[in-house]
């Protein structure tokens, strides 16, 4: 069994939970959290022991808030065009076998909302924010966080949300689509047991058919996602691009424009 430091995986009674265990960085992945749920998917999507996928973050505050500004300078810390391997990690999600839910506990920004909008199922503590943070840090998600999140909830809508990078309430998140049900925070652990247990109960052969054939109408966009990629690599080159990042970690308002 792999040891890992940014995550926690369990397997047990048919249910892999992965847990981002990074809670004093609100949850938010660098390069090796990435590799680490890429392993930890994998190691669970072709155990057969294993019927469905939970992921989730550590504590109450946030399921995931993306990549982690502190390890991003012109391009994050780790491997893949951007130094974090996202599009493998969102398209790792997709080729499971098996369903994945996001057991959403909080704070699902930028990157982690876009984990939320991959996984095939979405259950929300009731004090769940979403939305995207990209344009306001100098960045955006060019795949599955833009094309995959316009079948999710309407073109109109998505567009909003990247253009706006309002916050959303988990009702508001039901509401438009992005997440199936929601629940009190003290009920989001059994609630989850429920749906993985009505899970466990069905055909898993039929189950990754089911899979494969609603991935089947949306992968082209994983090749959108990699031309999109290897774009906002040149892009975070840029002053206007490290002009985000270096607000961000200031704590003020970008002077976008000024940079251009």
């Amino acid at each position: 069994m792999s040891t890992f430091s940014d995550i926690i995986y369990e397997a047990k009674d048919g249910v892999a939970t992965i847990t981002i265990n990074r809670p004093e960085k609100y949850n938010a992945f660098r390069g090796k959290t990435c590799d680490e749920l890429i392993e930890a998917l994998n190691l669970a999507g072709w155990d057969k022991s294993v019927g469905v996928i939970v992921l989730t973050g550590t504590g109450t505050k946030a399921f995931c808030t993306g990549g982690d500004q502190s390890a991003h300078d012109g391009g994050y810390d780790g491997r893949g065009i951007i130094g974090l391997p996202v599009e493998e990690l969102q398209s790792t999600i997709r080729d499971m076998p098996k369903p994945v839910i996001a057991r959403v506990n909080g704070y699902a920004i930028g990157g982690g909302n876009v984990l939320v909008t991959c996984c095939d199922l979405a259950i929300a503590s009731d004090t769940a924010i979403f939305g995207q943070v990209g344009p306001k840090v100098g960045s955006v998600d060019p795949g599955f966080g833009t094309a995959l999140l316009s079948r999710v909830v309407g073109e109109k809508r998505a567009r909003e949300i990247w253009f706006l990078c309002r916050k959303y309430s988990a009702q508001e998140a039901l509401n438009m689509g992005l997440i199936n049900t929601v629940v009190p925070a003290d009920q989001l652990d059994a609630e989850v047991d429920k749906w993985c247990q009505e899970i466990l109960a069905l055909s898993p052969t039929a189950i990754s058919i089911a899979k494969r054939s609603f991935n089947a109408d949306t992968d082209s966009i994983k090749g959108i996602g990699g031309l999109g990629m290897q774009a906002l690599s040149l892009y975070y080159s840029t002053e206007e691009a490290k002009e985000g990042v270096q607000a961000f970690l200031e704590k003020r308002k970008p002077d976008f424009r000024s940079k251009q």
